[in-house]
């Protein structure tokens, strides 16, 4: 755990939501099952795993003596959630060790603001490790059609609105995270012409190309899915559903940003399925992750693909 506790005896939030420590990218021997976020004004620390008592303590402690040093008399809030493993799925417990958490619970990133629930599952309302997809998406957006599926929170929604997109579609089938994303839209552009701008249709994506294909064409078209979601979507299966319509429902020189959070599955697996269901496409580039998600295997770190529909 030591280079967890020295990351900690070094770390500096900011006033963003961010990782401050992700043991998940085998850059540090021994702390692979170890990550520290910060979610203004709490800490998370997630074990994947099982934890010892002493583990615990020990990061505690750390987390108190840097709050004394730089939490300006403020008290320390930090939550600790433990991931067993179980088949694909995680059963996380998370427990309040410290302090409080803010209700409602809302954090900023790059001039937006979003609602969290870190005393939540292991989705807690904002995927940190997409920030650049967000930023690639409030640069791209401008004036155009965009359609975020698996739309979750719908921050990618508000990170177009923010790049002054004309109209963002999004789709979930889950209503409770959407009544989360009708929240984030309120927060950042309630009063404001902008609020105008998003639809939000809670149903099922594969019952629904007909409704997406009448309501587009498409500037943009986001595809964030779960890598596995039990009755819903399993990337290796149903992945290709999603890439083979993009032709249909793109506009000539459209983009899609292609998203896939599987260590499992390699990034082959998304330019392959390009050049069989979609050959016309082509693909422009992978995004970065923030640096704080630096992975020792682009394969294994999450995959962010750029594709265009030629003009």
């Amino acid at each position: 755990m030591n280079a967890l506790i020295e990351a900690t005896h070094l770390a500096t939030p900011g006033s963003d939501a961010s990782r401050i420590f992700h043991g998940r990218g085998g850059l540090y021997p021994g702390c692979e099952d170890w990550t520290l976020d910060w979610y203004s004004p709490v800490w998370v620390v997630t074990k994947f795993g099982e934890s010892t008592e002493e583990e615990v303590q020990a990061i505690g402690d750390a987390l108190a003596l840097r709050w004394a040093s730089i939490g300006n008399g403020q008290p320390l809030n930090w939550v600790f959630q433990r991931r067993k493993p179980d088949g694909p799925v995680s059963r996380p417990v998370t427990e309040l060790m410290a302090g409080s958490v803010p209700e409602p619970h809302v954090v900023t990133e790059n001039g937006a603001q979003y609602r969290v629930n870190v005393l939540a599952g292991q989705n807690r309302g904002l995927f940190l490790d997409m920030a650049e997809g967000r930023r690639w998406v409030r640069e791209n957006a401008r004036h155009g059609q965009v359609l975020n599926l698996f739309a979750y929170t719908c921050a990618f929604s508000v990170a177009a609105l923010q790049g002054d997109a004309a109209e963002v579609i999004n789709l979930d089938m889950a209503s409770g995270p959407m009544a989360t994303g009708r929240d984030n839209h309120r927060l950042n552009f309630a009063g404001t012409p902008l609020e105008r701008r998003a639809k939000f249709l809670v149903h099922d994506l594969f019952k629904s190309w007909g409704k997406l294909k009448r309501m587009g064409p498409y500037d943009l078209i986001i595809m964030d899915p779960p890598s596995y979601q039990k009755g819903s979507f399993v990337a290796n299966k149903d992945y290709a559903r999603l890439v083979r319509r993009l032709p249909e429902l793109l506009l000539p020189g459209g983009k899609a940003l292609l998203c896939l959070n599987a260590p499992e599955i390699p990034e082959s697996f998304l330019h392959d399925l390009l050049r069989t269901e979609a050959p016309t496409m082509v693909v422009e580039e992978r995004l970065s992750n923030p640096p704080a998600f630096a992975d020792v295997s682009n394969d294994r770190a999450l995959k962010v693909i750029v594709a265009t529909l030629p003009a």
